[in-house]
């Protein structure tokens, strides 16, 4: 008696490549980058706290966090931008003396080696917006704590951290239009200079 064997099992499709695209979402690929983008800043925070604990002298403290700030200032600025969201702003002169802000953003492609990741995003931007808001609460307790002596310190603080903030924007809202901008100006602006300097040369030989 010859018994019918009837397979009822499914076919379930496993789309793996969902999981590993989520994994690389979520993956951390610049790990010290991502830890200094928000070691100066937290240490200014919490220097700025705690510092009276540790030491007497405000000299000493002012001098630390200031240093603290400026480190994180640089690092931002040259550094955690590019690695970590793929920006970057910086100042050029031209040989007129004149200032140019560029702010740039990069190109996703699939040639990048290591691009950044949704949660390095995440993690950059927080640290960016966050981090200037404290720095404004400090700015009105000690106002009305009557602490003027600090005042400076957290106006300093403040104004580095919005300025990477604001810079990195504008690299976010219009970075490929202001260094396109900002790159064709330069060049035409060379370019007349040049055809100036060889019409003068010509009226001299000519003389």
């Amino acid at each position: 008696m010859k018994q019918s064997l009837v397979d009822d099992t499914e076919d379930v499709s496993l789309d793996f490549g969902a999981d590993e695209e989520a994994l690389r979402k979520t993956r951390i690929r610049h790990p010290l980058a991502t830890f200094f983008h928000l070691f100066f800043r937290i240490s200014a925070i919490v220097s700025y706290l705690f510092c009276d604990w540790f030491s007497k002298s405000f000299v000493a403290c002012f001098v630390m966090i200031i240093a603290l700030l400026s480190c994180d200032f640089w690092s931002v600025k040259n550094v955690t931008g590019r690695l970590l969201v793929g920006l970057r702003w910086w100042n050029q002169i031209d040989e007129d003396g004149r200032s140019h802000w560029v702010f740039e953003a990069r190109k996703s492609s699939p040639q990048s080696l290591t691009p950044s990741t949704e949660a390095e995003a995440r993690i950059f931007w927080l640290g960016l917006i966050v981090c200037p808001l404290i720095w404004t609460g400090f700015f009105f307790s000690t106002l009305f704590s009557l602490k003027l002596k600090w005042l400076a310190l957290v106006i300093a603080g403040i104004s580095l951290q919005v300025a990477n903030l604001y810079g990195y924007v504008r690299c976010k809202v219009g970075g490929q239009q202001g260094i396109t901008t900002s790159a064709s100006s330069y060049l035409g602006q060379q370019f007349l200079q040049r055809a100036c300097c060889e019409k003068k040369g010509k009226s001299a030989l000519q003389h």
